[in-house]
């Protein structure tokens, strides 16, 4: 132990899954420290899509309008043909929102828009950025990490009980580590830029020589601003003109038309595709998440939801170890997070190789909706079911109505920090209130009304049944009514205890 300053978890790096962990720990009254090294936040677009299941997040989180309004739906593509013509299509399947799933719409919003929505909500939770400070050390012991950061006033130490490396795909953490971060560069070497641009609309994502990687061009208006994102691939070795002169070439040159025109480049980059995947995802008191942890290609939107998605999963195993929940609860991160990442580095390389083939539609797979954790040790059946909802799987939505008589939705009732025990049909409470649990009784005489038969879709529950839904609005856990005890034991290990 040192005399340094302390702090419960260090973060290290404010992209989204930095900030998504950050919001968490905030609403849950955990110490922490938020460090970037950029000295002000990052400007671009690299992550613009916003899944289905990430949009639940947002909504848990409290961003999810604020994300909505300063974004927007994706446009239809519109792929020209060599003579000129062009062929407009939906980017994915147009399915209606249902009661179990009330998002189904990917969201455009560029990077820089979403992170400036989680910096807005980390600063009403009393908590922001410290930009300008960079780890630059650390080592670990067995109750916390020692750090050492370089910021606008000199070289400081740190002593957290836990460190996060949120820092990127380049990430100093896992390199500190000694970390394999096996993968492979998948032969693609592109360029992305956000533009102010003139010569085409807005309503329409552009997409030029599909399936051609000599000549192939798309050119994306960015919801929520007044720029187009360009996105091309370019020859291996070739040094990129990202200047507006050097795109309104390439632009000219894969298209034939000298009526596009870049004016201006608020941001741009250019890089190899890569698929790669940390060997560990945890040593010690030290945590990979984000990038850090998985590097995608951009194909599909996933990268970003994913990082939100680690970050959601961890920050209430944190704030419960620290609380004094089993240490095994902390390696579940790992199992669960994991096995997700390398699911989905396939999707997106088969839709990269799918866009090389001509044309991409992205199906059910992208929306992350159907994303589970049926083998985690968390996830505890008492008796195992047949069917109806699962240990492991997402917590379906559902209206409702308020014994009061006001309709809500399920997802209102599970929005916040806290674990949701839904007890239907039987009768009176089977099990003591605390902090961090709330407890509803779905039927006749509970508190919550099946009115329109939407939880009985969803959930398939007998009398007598209850379902526990975790923090971050998987099931934990189902029992019958007669098995509370060992309801209360595996509270128990997760740090929610009965009050003294």
């Amino acid at each position: 132990m040192t005399n340094h300053p302390m702090t419960d978890v260090l973060i290290c790096g404010a992209g989204a899954a930095g900030l998504t962990l950050a919001i968490e720990l905030a609403r849950r009254g955990v110490s922490f420290r938020l460090i970037e090294k950029m000295a002000e936040p990052f400007p671009g677009s690299r992550g613009k899509g916003v899944q289905p299941r990430t949009q639940e997040i947002f909504e848990d989180l409290g961003i999810l309008d604020r994300t909505m309004a300063a974004g927007g739906l994706y446009p239809r593509q519109r792929v020209y043909r060599d003579d000129g013509s062009h062929l407009d299509s939906d980017m994915a399947e147009q399915i209606d929102p249902t009661p179990a799933e009330p998002y189904h719409l990917p969201l455009m919003i560029p990077q820089f828009l979403t992170e400036r929505t989680m910096r807005q909500r980390l600063n009403e939770l009393g908590h922001q950025v410290e930009f300008a400070c960079e780890l630059i050390g650390f080592e670990q012991d067995g109750s916390g990490v020692s750090a050492r950061l370089a910021g606008p006033s000199g070289e400081t130490a740190l002593y957290a009980r836990y460190l996060i490396g949120a820092d990127g795909g380049r990430s100093f953490v896992r390199k500190t580590l000694g970390m394999d971060f096996s993968g492979k560069t998948l032969g693609v070497h592109a360029l992305v830029a956000d533009v102010v641009l003139t010569g085409l609309e807005r309503d329409a994502w552009h997409q030029f020589n599909s399936g051609d990687m000599d000549r192939m061009v798309a050119i994306c208006p960015l919801a929520g601003t007044d720029l187009f994102q360009i996105q091309a691939p370019i020859p291996p070795n070739a040094q990129a003109d990202l200047s507006a002169e050097g795109l309104t070439a390439l632009v000219a040159d894969r298209t034939g038309r000298t009526d596009i025109i870049a004016h201006s480049v608020s941001w741009s980059s250019d890089y190899q595709m890569n698929a790669r995947l940390a060997e560990r995802y945890r040593v010690g008191r030290v945590f990979l998440i984000g990038d850090a942890a998985h590097v995608h290609p951009p194909t599909g939107g996933q990268g970003l939801n994913t990082s939100v998605q680690d970050a959601y999963n961890l920050g209430w195993k944190l704030a419960a170890a620290l609380k004094g929940a089993k240490e095994d609860l902390l390696d579940s991160y790992e199992t669960e997070r994991r096995p997700v990442a390398e699911a989905v580095l396939g999707l997106s390389t088969r839709l990269l190789d799918a866009q090389k083939q001509n044309g991409m539609r992205r199906g059910r797979e992208v929306l992350q909706l159907d994303i589970g954790y049926p083998d985690s040790p968390l996830s505890k059946e008492l008796p195992e079911r047949k069917d109806g909802i699962r240990a492991g799987d997402r917590a379906p939505d559902a209206r409702i109505r308020g014994a009061a008589g006001q309709p809500s939705r399920l997802f209102q009732l599970f929005q916040g920090p806290h674990w949701t025990l839904l007890i239907h049909e039987a009768g009176d409470t089977l099990t003591e209130s605390r902090p961090g649990l709330h407890i509803h009784h779905i039927g006749s005489r509970g508190d919550i009304i099946d009115a329109w038969g939407h939880i009985r879709d969803a959930y398939g529950l007998a009398p007598g049944e209850c379902v526990l839904i975790r923090p971050d609005g998987y099931v934990g856990a189902t029992f019958d009514a007669e098995r509370i005890a060992e309801l209360e034991s595996y509270l128990a290990r997760m740090g929610v205890a009965e009050l003294e």
